[in-house]
């Protein structure tokens, strides 16, 4: 009978305490998937100044626990509760220092206070009474734990391994030698170390790749881009030379949460079986932007942050001339910001640019959607492409990363008479406003054109299983394979 594996995911964020992007998601609905397949998994992060100790019941269960840090002796507190709706235990480090403020991430010293995270999620183990056969480590931030675990010379950490977790290789933490000093390492702690050094500057990102048990990411097909120079972010050689090592799982979404048939924050709930009611969510979407109510143009939503990854240079003036309107969430960049502002203001009827975070209008654009934008240079999953589909609205998407392993593209090939058994959606592969142009010219003439057709697209997106069962699997899979090496 094999044993229950024990598994510590160690992040810098985590939902719902805490969130910055799509890494919190993960890491806060994978582990029920895993407690369910029989790990004993629990969770770890920082605890910060903008944590809601009262709503989510945390419990200080250790106090001035003194920590050895670059010569210094600095005091933590460790606080416990468990993830809502699931028995998942969750530790909190708090270091007001290091984490006080509200913020995840401050404008500098990342590096230095994440890898005191990392050195102290090692120490706290025997408080917490958990010898983890495996340390999950998420992005930079806790890159340097599998370093951690090589160079300590305490039987405790014996035959410890890690998994490492790439969720975007563009953010390294790149950062000088003398940072090292803060987790008791130094240049010539590691071979892997000392190479890095040279250059005068240590990439978590690289220490992760290199001493880390297994490396993930977060699709099949981000594994293979980010060995290629033109996704690896000058780290392709890295990867390549722990490419036996590398797995590319895809995130999973909580299908119990996005459920249009229950779904609180919509107006009207639906399902694939009673699809009409969705035209409701549409109008009332319509109405609530002050766009031209009509339950017959196509309304084309996009739900994103106002990076340079998500692809805004190609959301052109020309998109105006198509025959839909556009309804778009988020905040990010200043330019990007003030693109869309230009857009909304030119052509009211036809685009309204929502800049602001709003989980809430985000569900309701998913729900009044007819179709759902990402025209990413990169995406490694991707999450918005996900929801659409759960949501019903047929994704227009660029073909790369997650985005390709998720949507199952139309191509344009079959008529009413021959519905599409697997497709999903539209994809383009040029990172070009006229191929983003000429695929969603494509979706709306299916629109306005082929009725069965566009419902069919609707369905199959509506039917996929976008759970974590299968991910968790897979994870559970690789888990024990490491853990049974010597």
């Amino acid at each position: 009978m094999r044993k229950n594996l024990k598994i510590l995911m160690a992040a810098a964020e985590i939902a719902p305490f805490a969130k910055a992007g799509g890494l919190a998601d993960v890491v806060g609905s994978l582990p029920p998937a895993l407690k369910k397949l029989g790990c004993d998994v629990r969770l770890i992060m920082p605890l910060y100044g903008s944590v809601n100790r009262k709503k989510f019941k945390l419990k200080k269960i250790h106090s001035d626990i003194s920590i050895s840090s670059g010569g210094r002796r600095i005091k933590i507190n460790i606080w416990q509760t468990k993830l809502p709706n699931a028995a998942v235990a969750v530790y909190f480090i708090e270091q007001k220092k290091y984490f006080g403020a509200k913020k995840i991430y401050a404008k500098k010293g990342n590096a230095e206070r994440f890898l005191f995270f990392s050195l102290t999620v090692l120490d706290i183990l025997p408080k917490i009474r958990f010898r983890p056969d495996i340390i999950h480590c998420h992005d930079f931030h806790t890159a340097l734990i599998p370093d951690l675990l090589k160079t300590e010379n305490r039987p405790r950490l014996k035959n410890i391994k890690t998994v490492f977790t790439i969720h975007n290789i563009n953010y390294q933490g790149n950062s000088e030698t003398e940072v090292l000093k803060t987790g008791n390492l130094s240049k010539n702690s590691l071979k892997t170390l000392t190479k890095d050094a040279r250059d005068g500057d240590i990439n978590f990102m690289v220490q992760g790749i290199l001493n880390a048990g297994i490396i993930t990411t977060v699709s099949k097909t981000y594994a293979r881009e980010i060995a290629t120079s033109i996704y690896g972010a000058k780290l392709d050689n890295i990867i390549k030379q722990r490419k036996k090592d590398l797995y590319g799982i895809l995130n999973g979404i909580d299908m119990d949460s996005f459920n249009p048939e229950k779904d609180k924050f919509i107006k009207t709930n639906y399902s694939a079986r009673a699809l009409d009611k969705k035209i409701e969510n549409k109008l009332y979407l319509q109405k609530k932007l002050n766009l031209p109510a009509n339950k017959d143009i196509a309304l084309v939503g996009m739900v994103s942050r106002l990076a340079w990854q998500k692809g805004l240079e190609l959301i052109t003036e020309e998109l105006a001339g198509l025959n839909c309107q556009f309804v778009i969430l988020g905040t990010g960049q200043k330019k990007y910001e003030k693109h869309l502002k230009v857009l909304a203001k030119k052509y009211p009827d036809k685009f309204s640019a929502q800049i602001m975070f709003d989980a809430k209008l985000a569900r309701q654009i998913y729900s009044g959607s007819d179709i759902f934008l990402m025209p990413s240079r990169f995406e490694p999953c991707g999450l918005g492409q996900m929801f659409a589909m759960r949501y019903g609205a047929v994704p227009v998407v660029r073909a790369t990363g997650g985005l390709a392993d998720t949507v199952s593209d139309f191509g344009f090939r079959i008529s009413d008479f021959g519905l599409p058994k697997k497709a999903s959606g539209f994809t383009f592969k040029d990172f070009t406003a006229s191929a983003l142009q000429h695929k969603l010219k494509q979706a709306l003439d299916v629109f306005y054109n082929k009725p069965k057709t566009w419902r069919r697209l609707r369905i199959n997106g509506m039917k996929k299983d976008f759970s974590w069962n299968k991910s968790a699997k897979e994870y559970l899979k690789l888990y024990r394979s490491l853990a049974g090496k010597n």
